[in-house]
C-alpha cells in the first residue's frame, strides 16, 4: 500500500511489540520471584524498572534491524519466525550485557525466561493479526478498492507493476480508458463500485481529461492517486507518496491516515462495545415494549449508504408501523426538508412507543452493532437511505460519503429538526470533514449527551 499507510502500520506494531517485550520481562521476573525453585528470593521488580524502560526503547530498533517490519502485510510464518527469534535473542543478549555493566543482581532465570516469553507473546500477536487480516471483517477494513484510469497501454503497465509487488491490500475493481470513455463513465463506476481510490497513469492521456477526472474524484470525496505530479485541484490536499516504489501524487479532500484516525477507530470499537454492554438491560426493555405494543419485528433494517456510498444494512429499533415504507409516497407532499431527504413532524406512521424512542434517540442504539462491524463510526455524517442518495442533484453532496457515517454529527447537535434545508445539512457535514480532528469528535460526543437527554430537536 501507500508508504504512509505502511509507515503508520510499522509505528503501531513497534509500540505494541515494545510493550509485549517489556511485559515479558515483568512476567519472567514474576515467575522467578513467585516460584523460587529452591533458590533464595530475588530483589523486587521496582529495582529493575530502568531495564524495563531500556527494553521499551530498544525493542523497536532491534526488531527493525532484523527486517521484522520489512515483511509484506501477510508474510509467511517463516518470514515472521526468523527475524523474531533473532530479535528475542539479541534483546536477551542486550539484557545480559546491561546487567553485567551495571552489576545488577538479577537472577539468571529471569533472563532465560525473558527470551521465550517475549517470543511467544509477539508470535501470538502476529497470529491474531493474521487471523484478523484473513477474515472478511479484516479484509473490508484494510483492502483498498481501486479503479485504474488511463489508456489501455498505461493501465496495463501499471497493473503489471502492482501485481509484481503486492497480492494483498489493493483490489483492482475496474479499468477505464479516459480518452475513449470519458469522465462521466468514471463517475458512473465510482457510484456503482464504491471505490476507495482511483489510480491515474497519465502517460498517454489528454491532460485536461485527467485534470477533470481528478477534480471529479475530489468532488466525490474519493482519493486520486496520480503517477505523476501534474495538477493542483481546489478542495483537495496534496501529498507526495509512493505505491510500492511508484511515485504518486495523492489528492485527498478527507483526513489522511494518521495516529488520530487510529485513535478514532479504537474509540469507536471500545466505546461501542462498552455502551452495548451497559445498555443491554435497556435493549431488553425496549424490545419487550415494542413487541407488546405493536405487531411486527423489534428491529428495523434498511439499506443505507456507507463509506464511498457502499450500501450496508443499518439497524434501528422499529419506531413505525410495519408498512411505513409503503405509505411513504403518500406523505411526500408533507415533506419539510428541502432536497432528497424525507422529514416530517408528527409522522402518522410512528407508533406511541416509537415516538418516545425517537424523542430520546433510543431507536438509534442498535447502530452500535454497525459501529462494531466497522460500517459506522460514533461520530460522522448520518447515513442516508440508498434511494435518497440516488436523488442527489449535486455531486458535491456525495463528498459527505467520503468518511464513515456516524451515530452523531454536527447536524445532530445543531438542532437537527430545525435544519430544514438539505444544503445546510451537507454544509455542516462538509465542515466536519474539512476540519476533522480527534478533539472535534470528542466535543461532538460530549455535546450529544445533553441534546439526547433533553430531547432537543428530535422528531
Amino acid at each position: 500500500m501507500l508508504g504512509r499507510y505502511r509507515q503508520l502500520r510499522k509505528r503501531l506494531h513497534q509500540i505494541i511489540d515494545a510493550g509485549l517485550f517489556a511485559i515479558a520481562f515483568w512476567i519472567a521476573h514474576y515467575i522467578r520471584s513467585t516460584w523460587t525453585f529452591g533458590r533464595p528470593p530475588i530483589f523486587p521488580f521496582t529495582e529493575f524498572l530502568w531495564l524495563f524502560g531500556l527494553i521499551l526503547v530498544l525493542t523497536p530498533f532491534v526488531l527493525d534491524s532484523q527486517g521484522f517490519y520489512s515483511r509484506p502485510l501477510l508474510a509467511s510464518r517463516k518470514m515472521t519466525l526468523i527475524p523474531l527469534v533473532r530479535g528475542s535473542l539479541i534483546m536477551s543478549a542486550i539484557l545480559i550485557f546491561a546487567i553485567f555493566l551495571s552489576r545488577e543482581d538479577l537472577a539468571r532465570a529471569v533472563v532465560f525466561l525473558f527470551c521465550p516469553i517475549s517470543f511467544i507473546l509477539v508470535w501470538i500477536k502476529e497470529e491474531f493479526i493474521r487471523a484478523v487480516y484473513k477474515s472478511r471483517f479484516g479484509q473490508e477494513q484494510i483492502i483498498k478498492n481501486a479503479i485504474l484510469a488511463g489508456t489501455a497501454e498505461d493501465t496495463a503497465w501499471l497493473k503489471e507493476q502492482l501485481q509484481k509487488k503486492t497480492k494483498f491490500g489493493l483490489k483492482i475493481l475496474a479499468e477505464i480508458d479516459l480518452n475513449r470513455d470519458g469522465v462521466d463513465k468514471l463517475i458512473s463506476l465510482l457510484h456503482e463500485l464504491s471505490a476507495n481510490c482511483v489510480i491515474f497513469s497519465a502517460r498517454h492521456t489528454y491532460y485536461e481529461k485527467v485534470e477533470k477526472a481528478v477534480k471529479a474524484c475530489a468532488t466525490e470525496g474519493v482519493e486520486a492517486w496520480l503517477v505523476a505530479d501534474f495538477f493542483k485541484v481546489e478542495g483537495s490536499r496534496t501529498s507526495l507518496d509512493e505505491l510500492y516504489g511508484i511515485p504518486m501524487l495523492v489528492y485527498h479532500s478527507t483526513p489522511p491516515a494518521s495516529w488520530q484516525l487510529l485513535a478514532k477507530q479504537l474509540i469507536d470499537y471500545i466505546g461501542a462495545l462498552v455502551l452495548l454492554i451497559l445498555c443491554l438491560p435497556l435493549f431488553i426493555i425496549v424490545a419487550v415494549l415494542i413487541k407488546l405494543t405493536s405487531p411486527g419485528p423489534v428491529f428495523f433494517r434498511q439499506l443505507r449508504c456507507g463509506l464511498n456510498g457502499k450500501p450496508f444494512v443499518m439497524y434501528k429499533f422499529r419506531s413505525m408501523i410495519t408498512n411505513a415504507e409503503q405509505l411513504k409516497h403518500e406523505l411526500e407532499r408533507l415533506n419539510e426538508m428541502n432536497g432528497p431527504v424525507f422529514k416530517i413532524t408528527n409522522d402518522p406512521r410512528v407508533t406511541p412507543v416509537g415516538r418516545f424512542l425517537r424523542k430520546f434517540s433510543l431507536d438509534e442504539l442498535p447502530q452500535l452493532i454497525n459501529v462494531l462491524k466497522g460500517e459506522m463510526s460514533l461520530v460522522g455524517p448520518r447515513p442516508l437511505p440508498v434511494d435518497e442518495v440516488k436523488r442527489f442533484d449535486d455531486y458535491a453532496h456525495r463528498r459527505r460519503l467520503s468518511v464513515k457515517p456516524g451515530l452523531t454529527c454536527l447536524w445532530q447537535i445543531s438542532g437537527r429538526s430545525e435544519v430544514t434545508d438539505f444544503n445546510e445539512w451537507v454544509r455542516l457535514d462538509l465542515q466536519y470533514i474539512d476540519n476533522w480532528s480527534l478533539w472535534l469528535d470528542l466535543k461532538i460526543l460530549w455535546k450529544t449527551i445533553p441534546v439526547v437527554l433533553m430531547a432537543k430537536g428530535a422528531k
